[in-house]
């Protein structure tokens, strides 16, 4: 599930306007060639979260974001917008269905002096369909 997962997610973060024409790429890996901002779905875990009767896996997805810009206020809306995104997956998702979201924690880090990664962990708790 945990694949099927990160596609869904990346289909999902694609279909919203707002980020397909703000980021210029949204990938499952760090793109090799593209202008700032992108996102990318860095890395993924998953343990089992099964029931007696279900199957189950709690997937946790780590989200990249690489922007530029002197002011925070433009990555902050940037990382608004994501989040927001994130947690509206629908439930219902071919192979699977998504029980919860939960942000979990955040990295800022200045690469250079306009240069800034973004790192945003989530948790997803799945059962299969």
């Amino acid at each position: 599930m945990e694949m099927l997962l990160r596609a869904a997610l990346l289909s999902w973060l694609a279909s919203s306007s707002t980020l397909s024409t703000t980021l210029s790429s949204i990938t499952e890996e760090k793109p090799a060639r593209t202008i700032l901002p992108w996102l990318s779905l860095s890395a993924s875990a998953a343990i089992d979260w099964s029931t007696k009767t279900e199957v189950g896996q709690e997937i946790r997805i780590a989200l990249q974001l690489q922007c530029q810009g002197d002011e925070l206020s433009a990555a902050a809306a940037l990382v608004s917008e994501i989040d927001a995104q994130v947690r509206t997956l629908p439930q219902a998702q071919a192979g699977f269905n998504v029980t919860s979201i939960l942000f979990m924690r955040s990295r800022v880090q200045q690469r250079s002096p306009t240069v800034r990664a973004i790192l945003m962990e989530y948790r997803f708790r799945v059962q299969a369909a």
